[in-house]
């Protein structure tokens, strides 16, 4: 593999390798199952040894642990070698369950002081809400942010799954470097406004789900625990069907010589491009072999024609079910 050149995340944001590590799915209580804290601790040094510099979390995922794992993982020197982007609000309550969602400004700084505890860490690169709150207009949030900001403890503010208006009222309180969202083959629905606004905007995607969680290379939800059970696409006839679009990216990938993620991610790259919207793709790689297979995506290069052939051949109109439940999906201002 060929080091990528860098890209810079946003006109208001850091320059940094191509490609995002996504932490959701390791270490204890993550949402998969089971996970090995010590081949998580292994990829994430992978990762920052390849280059990889965007390193993503959650406060909420493990009910802190993942923030905890994070922190052993750039103790000390490895540290500077990371942008830590961290998503804040979940609410969830001893056993794991969600409880809904907090922007408030207090709220917000309180958030914060246990992620820098949690990471070890003095400050945080790109800090971001989850969700939009309903119940906070999204200025009072990023003022906070903003406060953070003029104080050092944050150095860039994101969002993450919120709509163009939204984006647009942010922009005005502080500049915003980049939106986490939802985007792949099957997942297309930011292409019809927000996209366009983030390239008059300037400002970038991190692109999770670029995989479908899995979808899109044939992967099955392991067990009860793994809450890919509960989605839409994964379960009865729409698992089946959908499975049935993976076997054709998995055709395709072959005829190509690459395996299927690789090409999910050269899509997600050319798609970018084509709309005038730096994609970084965040993948949640578990483990080393999954790091290295999904790194390969970047040594991918599709034409434009290339890129029509294969959305004709894995239409995302053909997708049964929704990206999550009914519940979660209300939740979303990007859907709205």
């Amino acid at each position: 593999m060929t080091k990528p050149s860098n890209v810079n995340l946003g006109s208001a944001g850091p320059e940094l390798f191509p490609f995002a590590l996504g932490c959701m799915g390791m270490g204890a209580g993550n949402m998969y199952g089971a996970g090995d804290e010590q081949e998580a601790l292994a990829t994430i040094h992978a990762a920052l040894d390849r280059g990889v510099n965007l390193i993503d979390t959650g406060d909420f995922y493990g009910s802190g642990k993942n923030e905890l794992l994070v922190g052993r993982a750039l103790a000390g020197h490895r540290r500077d070698r990371a942008l830590l982007s961290v998503k804040f609000g979940g609410l969830r309550g001893p056993d794991g369950a969600f409880l809904g969602f907090d922007a408030r400004p207090a709220a917000t700084k309180s958030f914060l002081a246990h992620s820098l505890s949690r990471l070890g860490v003095d400050y945080i690169d790109v800090y971001r809400p989850a969700r939009l709150d309903p119940a906070v207009p999204i200025e009072e949030t990023v003022g906070a942010i903003a406060d953070m900001v003029k104080a050092g403890y944050v150095r860039y503010i994101g969002l993450s799954e919120v709509g163009a208006e939204t984006v647009r009222r942010a922009a005005k309180v502080h500049p915003i470097c980049d939106l986490q969202i939802e985007y792949s083959l099957v997942s297309r629905g930011p292409e019809a406004t927000i996209f366009p606004a983030l390239a008059e905007l300037g400002i970038a995607t991190t692109a999770y789900g670029v995989l479908s969680r899995g979808l899109l290379t044939g992967s099955k939800p392991t067990g009860a625990g793994d809450f890919r059970a509960h989605l839409p696409r994964f379960s009865g006839e729409s698992g089946e069907k959908n499975r049935a679009l993976a076997g054709s990216l998995a055709r395709l990938a072959a005829e190509r010589g690459c395996k299927p993620v690789q090409l999910a991610i050269a899509w997600v790259r050319a798609k970018g491009a084509a709309q005038d919207v730096t994609i970084v793709p965040t993948v949640g790689a578990r483990t080393r072999a999954q790091l290295a297979d999904a790194l390969g995506g970047l040594d991918v290069t599709l034409t434009a024609a290339e890129v029509a052939a294969l959305e004709a051949a894995v239409p995302a109109t053909e997708v049964a079910g929704t990206r999550y439940g009914a519940p979660q999906m209300t939740m979303l201002d990007s859907e709205r």
